[in-house]
């Protein structure tokens, strides 16, 4: 791997300590209520083995123990780990979610949001994620969608955006052709974001049209899959 592509990689890692303040909060909540109030509300996660793969500093690993959970927190970035020994009494574990250290089928539930695009092959991030999935158990991927990378460029640009990562969005019919050819089956899917989310007073607007993500999905900004492992 080039040393370019390394730095890329870690470039998370760099700003652990700002990571929070320069997220969108609004986008962080809504991906929690799809991940965990929509896809896996009926998902007893009480006692069960989940991964939180690409896990930043911990926002959905604590989610998922406040959930009763046993969390294994993923990440490549050392000090974001420590973000998340401080958020929540979780197993944090250094890794490459590209190269996952575990066996196979040995987590109840695995959820990834918004890290497969950061890494230098997002289908075989996605391989790794079902792999270490139990038959019978769930993944949840989120991820931006190929259909808005556009702005993405064009932000980074104007020097309007605060990240310096690897971008390798997938499609949104191209996800779900990996996920198929590696044994997922999808079992619900939606978008989230009908346009970038840079507007405070229009995230009102945008939540409303998310009521239309399951049916307008290709063309949101991110997109969001819950899979059953078969």
């Amino acid at each position: 791997m080039s040393t370019v592509v390394e730095k890329k990689q870690l470039f998370y890692d760099t700003i652990a300590d700002t990571f929070d303040d320069v997220m969108n909060e609004y986008d962080v909540m809504r991906r929690l209520d799809v991940v965990f109030d929509e896809f896996l509300s009926k998902v007893d996660l009480n006692g069960r083995n989940v991964l939180d793969a690409g896990c930043g500093t911990g926002r959905f690993s604590e989610r998922a123990v406040e959930r009763g959970g046993r969390v294994t927190s993923l990440d490549i970035g050392a000090r974001l780990l420590q973000r998340v020994r401080a958020r929540c009494r979780a197993k944090p574990v250094c890794g490459d979610i590209t190269r996952l250290s575990f066996p196979d089928d040995f987590f109840d539930v695995v959820i990834s949001s918004e890290c497969i695009e950061h890494t230098p092959s997002p289908q075989t991030a996605v391989m790794e994620l079902l792999r270490v999935c139990r038959p019978g158990g769930h993944v949840v991927i989120t991820c931006p969608n190929r259909f808005w990378k556009w702005s993405c460029i064009m932000a980074n640009a104007l020097g309007i955006r605060a990240y310096d990562g690897l971008e390798n969005w997938p499609g949104w019919f191209q996800l779900r052709r990996w996920i198929k050819a590696t044994g997922g089956k999808q079992i619900d899917s939606t978008g989230i974001h009908l346009f970038p989310f840079v507007v405070h007073r229009l995230n009102p607007l945008l939540r409303k049209l998310d009521r239309c993500g399951r049916w307008l999905g290709p063309i949101y900004v991110n997109q969001a899959v819950l899979i059953a492992k078969t």
